[in-house]
């Protein structure tokens, strides 16, 4: 298994906001694509360890879709959390500088696809978050 990949993004908002904002589902569904031609129709959180969090992800188009499925294995609330996903495992965390929020997800990449590709995918859903956030 190759090493972690890390996204991170600078966010003008307070760590609660960001932390609500990227575990409520009524705001999952708004920022969760790595591209606008996509969109995450339902999500739904079960912020505990051994809850899951499920999310629909679909071509607006209809033409593919599936739906991201993990449970949780640790969380600090307000602050960090890992879930595991397929046998991999992804790490939030939120570090607050004041008006600012930097959020960090270091995830176990698949072999599928090219580590540039997936690095890419995550860190353009996190850009998607920070835009949503800013803007709401």
């Amino acid at each position: 298994m190759n090493s972690k990949i890390t996204v991170s993004a600078n966010i003008n908002a307070h760590s609660e906001k960001v932390w609500n904002y990227y575990t409520q589902p009524e705001h999952i569904v708004h920022w969760n694509f790595a591209d606008v031609s996509w969109h995450c129709p339902s999500a739904e959180n079960d912020m505990r360890v051994g809850g899951t969090y499920k999310a629909r992800m679909e071509a607006k188009d209809g033409s593919f879709g599936f739906d991201f499925e993990a449970v949780y294995t640790q969380i600090t609330l307000g602050h960090e959390f890992t879930y595991e996903f397929g046998g991999r495992t992804a790490h939030m965390q939120l570090e607050n500088q004041g008006a600012q929020t930097k959020i960090t997800v270091a995830f176990d990449p698949e072999n599928e696809h090219p580590l540039e590709m997936q690095e890419f995918g995550w860190q353009a859903i996190l850009n998607h978050f920070k835009a949503y956030v800013e803007a709401n």
